[in-house]
Formats: structure tokens, sequence, C-alpha cells
């Protein structure tokens, strides 16, 4: 493995961008190589045997481009498949359960943690078992918010319409006297604003590609795989389908254009 292959991150959608903002702005050399699966987002709705499906397909894709260490930079995914994608690949996986919990875990003062994501992973009570591993005397409030995920897809960053729908998934939540909230999906950081906005400036909001980063220097670190070039890293991006509002929301949220955007036909997915 050389230290210039690139990381590989997936998610089903736009929002696994979010975790790449955060790894790019810690590790700026890095190159990186990004599949949204937009032909089938969200994630959230699917079957437990679906979603494993999908991730091992995606997983299979990105280690084809030569990934030194695969980033599962979606909630559901981590949930559902992390421990079968860490039993046949050979390359590091990375999820967003294990380091967001753990940041929540050390923020909280009151022991309140508010948890939401797609119905998948709240079901899952995937950060509510790891939440209680990390410590037994935390109080966990969780709630599914699903049409978060669409609207940030449609790029409804400070539309009036999401306001509201934050309030009628959120208020609950605020009045469990929670003073941080996990937003336990990579699309919902994308809604940072409104969502602060609702739950208030009390409650700390916890975006698990942030520590998630750490984790990701530290094993290339160790492995000796850091990119120590010069340069700025490339940034590629795959998608199974390209909806016209990709590229434009994925400027938005990172903050510079974005040049290489391929399609992948599912047929190159499914097929071994």
């Amino acid at each position: 493995m050389n230290r210039t292959n690139p990381i590989g991150f997936f998610d089903s959608g736009i929002g696994g961008l979010t975790v790449v903002k955060s790894v790019s702005r810690l590790l700026p050399n890095e190159n990186i190589i990004y599949f949204g699966d937009t032909a089938r987002v969200p994630y959230g709705s699917k079957s437990n045997d679906t979603v494993i499906e999908y991730s091992i397909q995606a997983a299979n894709f990105l280690l084809r481009k030569n990934v030194k260490l695969l980033v599962v930079a979606c909630n559901t995914a981590s949930a559902i498949a992390l421990k079968e994608l860490r039993r046949f690949l050979t390359i590091p996986v990375i999820g967003m359960i294990e380091p967001g919990a753990k940041m929540a875990a050390q923020t909280t003062k009151n022991n309140k943690i508010g948890v939401i994501g797609t119905r998948a992973t709240i079901n899952n009570k995937a950060y509510t078992n790891e939440l209680q591993r990390l410590n037994s005397k935390l109080k966990i409030f969780d709630s599914p918010c699903p049409l978060f995920v669409p609207l940030a897809e449609e790029g409804w960053i400070k539309n009036k319409a999401t306001e509201l729908i934050a309030k009628e998934y959120l208020l609950p939540l605020k009045e469990k006297e929670i003073d941080t909230l996990i937003m336990g999906c990579t699309h919902y950081p994308i809604l940072y604003e409104i969502i602060q906005k609702v739950v208030g400036k009390k409650v700390q909001l916890i975006d698990s590609g942030s520590p998630a980063s750490y984790l990701v220097e530290n094993y290339l670190s160790g492995r000796g795989l850091l990119n120590n070039s010069n340069q700025i890293g490339m940034s590629e991006f795959y998608v199974s389908d390209i909806p016209s509002k990709f590229k434009e929301v994925a400027e938005i949220f990172l903050g510079k254009k974005i040049t290489h955007i391929h399609k992948v036909e599912l047929e190159e997915l499914t097929t071994e």
C-alpha cells in the first residue's frame, strides 16, 4: 500500500460529504475517492439485508480504486453493515457510531443525550447501545427524522418548511432537557443551522464526522500511510445517479468547485 493511495468514502447520497469535509480539513494532502449511491438513496428506509448488500457493493467498488482505508460515511451503513465489512475487508474500516457516541459521552454535563437519525439507525439502537456501553448512567432519548435526508439532498438548508419539520421532530427532545444531541446521520450537519436554532444554543450538537476524522489520522499515522506530499490532495466523486442538485449542493457545502464527478452504472456495482 502506497502513502499516496486514496481514502475511500461511501454514503447513500450527499451526506457523507460532511465527513469528507472534516477529513480534508484535518488532512489536506490526502487523495479522496467518494461514492454516493444516489440512485438508491436513502438507506435509512431499507431492510438490514439490503443495507448490507449495498454497503458491500460500495466497498468492493472503492477497493477496485485501490483505497488504503475505507470510511463508512453513513450512519445507517455503520449501524448495520460495519461488522460485515470489517469481517471481509483487509484494509481498516472506520464507521460513524463509535466516534460520535464517544464524543457525546465526553460532552454531556447532565447525562441526557438526544439521538436523531434514520429509522434504520434508530431502530437498530446503534447509538443507544454504544452510549450505554460507554456510560450506563446516561439517559438517551432517540427519534427518527426521515425527512431530513431528502431535505438535505434537495439543498433546503435555510427553508421555512425545513424549520417547521425540524420543530416537529426536535421539540419533544428539547423538552427532555437534553444538553447534547447526536446528529446520527451524515446528511444532518448540512441542516446544522436550522437544527441548532430549534434545539437552542444550550444544546451541543455532535457531528460524527469530526471525531471520525481524527480516527482516520490515527489509523494512517500508525501504519505509516499518511500522505507526506506537499500538494493538496485530489478528490474524485462517483455517484450511481446524477441528480441535478448533487453538484450544486456539494459545491455549496464544500465551498469549492467539483469537477471530477463520474456516474457509475448499477450493473458495475452488482457484477462481481
